[in-house]
């Protein structure tokens, strides 16, 4: 059956505002703030690798990831966040929230680089949950949308482990760097959101972690027992 929207308005526009988790706080991109960080965290050895399946490439010093950052960090689509680990108040990684569409709620995470100290980590995690909270809780967006290349097996993973559910590819849908890019598709509804949230938030708890930082359940459970 069709949803009833008679009432639907355009949703607000997500505001230049940072998001403050347990292990990590997303801060609007700055260039004086973040430049010198997100420099060091895309010029690890393996950063062509990390970066194979973005737009961009790995800055070949300091100064030439400047107009990178003079560009986008006034962008309102796509919004850029560093993401500052709160350990130690430097930025690990940068994200965006971007194709911002207020007339139907839907927005997209991508231009996701997680270098290697915030990869696979609790604070990549929370970025995500933090982004969902503040789309489907506070602005009242319907869907929030995940896209990469059909080829890239670690992102298609990621996709599913934080509640995207796979919707299928579009063929030929970009190039990127001179190659043909089929894009596959994910998403999460708004109606999905109450037990995914659940699943992050018992997920992201202390508790979860044992001494040496590693996790004692799997969010897949907690997504899993939720659903139930």
């Amino acid at each position: 059956m069709a949803r009833e929207l008679s009432g639907w308005t355009a949703r607000p526009m997500p505001p230049r505002q940072a998001h403050d988790g347990r292990y990590v706080r997303l801060e609007p991109l700055n260039a004086d703030d973040h430049g010198d960080q997100l420099f060091e965290a895309s010029s690890v050895p393996d950063a062509g690798e990390r970066m194979r399946y973005l737009s961009d490439v790995p800055p070949s010093d300091r100064s030439a990831l400047q107009p990178w950052l003079d560009r986008f960090q006034a962008s309102p689509d796509p919004m850029f966040f560093a993401c500052v680990d709160k350990a130690d108040g430097r930025a690990k990684g940068r994200m965006a929230l971007m194709r911002i569409d207020r007339a139907n709620g839907v927005a997209e995470v991508g231009h996701i680089y997680w270098g290697p100290q915030m990869a696979k980590s609790r604070m990549a995690t929370e970025t995500i949950y933090l982004l969902a909270r503040h789309l489907f809780d506070e602005l009242g967006y319907r869907r929030f949308e995940w896209k990469c290349n059909d080829r890239n097996v670690a992102s298609r993973r990621a996709a599913r482990r934080f509640g995207f559910d796979y919707e299928g590819v579009f063929r030929q849908h970009m190039v990127i760097k001179g190659e043909s890019r089929d894009t596959a598709w994910y998403a999460m509804l708004d109606g999905d959101w109450p037990a995914r949230r659940a699943a992050f938030e018992a997920w992201l708890d202390e508790d979860n972690f044992d001494r040496d930082g590693q996790q004692k359940r799997k969010l897949e459970e907690f997504a899993a027992a939720k659903s139930e």
